[in-house]
């Protein structure tokens, strides 16, 4: 049982650490990235707190935690195929993102650019695999940090879409409208959305979560549940008023 409830201590201690580092990289970017460039307290809580991102990293936490531990090398041709697909498609998109005129839909960057996309990744694919075919040292490569992600991208993507969703539907609030963004979907997600949620999983990942597992192991359990008691009331109350009472 205590070993059940430190561990709900350091899930919960870990999403209020993310939930405010999503409301920082929020307000910063409205601050300096999107006009009119002014402060706006992102989310529906007047905390800053962006629960969104918190569940998020749980989420990713527990899903990919033990996948990242292991090591994923070139010698497996799955894995060095989904890797130079996801550089050359990841490198390719953005480079027609900042060369050309907005693309909006998705579909209209397919029909324009989706044969060359193809024809690039297969080329890369073959030209990878015959450098990397009699060469040992290329084969003990470890793929895991791009792989990595691509799972943080994919899994991202679809909460940042089913979030939208539910609160759209459920407590008609819109908290973002990608309808003017390049390849949008439905509004709901976007690629530079999308991409910026990969690079900081991935950092969150390999630089913060590390950090904080060793954090979380020196505090004790007693110091963990009043952590929890002391942050979890507040946003309890925060969540009744701002998003239940509202």
């Amino acid at each position: 049982m205590k070993k059940h409830m430190e561990k709900f201590y350091n899930y919960y201690i870990m999403f209020v650490v993310y939930c405010l580092i999503g409301w920082l990289y929020e307000v910063i970017w409205m601050k300096f990235v999107v006009p009119p460039y002014r402060f706006i307290n992102r989310g529906v809580l007047f905390g800053p707190f962006l629960p969104i991102y918190g569940f998020g990293m749980l989420i990713l936490i527990i899903l990919l935690n033990k996948f990242m531990k292991s090591k994923h090398c070139a010698n497996n041709k799955i894995y060095l195929n989904l890797s130079i697909i996801t550089v050359t498609t990841f490198l390719y998109t953005t480079f027609i993102e900042y060369t050309t005129p907005k693309i909006y839909k998705v579909s209209v960057f397919l029909s324009d650019y989706g044969l060359n996309l193809i024809l690039l990744n297969l080329a890369m694919i073959l030209i990878i695999n015959v450098i990397s075919k009699n060469n040992k040292k290329f084969k003990k490569i470890d793929l895991t940090i791009i792989l990595m992600f691509l799972l943080i991208w994919l899994i991202t993507t679809s909460i940042e879409y089913l979030s939208h969703f539910v609160m759209d539907k459920c407590f008609n609030v819109m908290l973002w409208d990608y309808t003017k963004d390049f390849l949008n979907i439905n509004a709901r997600v976007n690629w530079d959305a999308s991409r910026n949620f990969a690079i900081g999983g991935t950092l969150m990942f390999y630089c913060i979560q590390p950090l904080l597992d060793k954090l979380l192991k020196k505090i004790k359990i007693n110091s963990k549940m009043f952590i929890t008691i002391l942050i979890g009331i507040p946003m309890l109350i925060d969540f009744i008023i701002n998003v239940i009472l509202k």
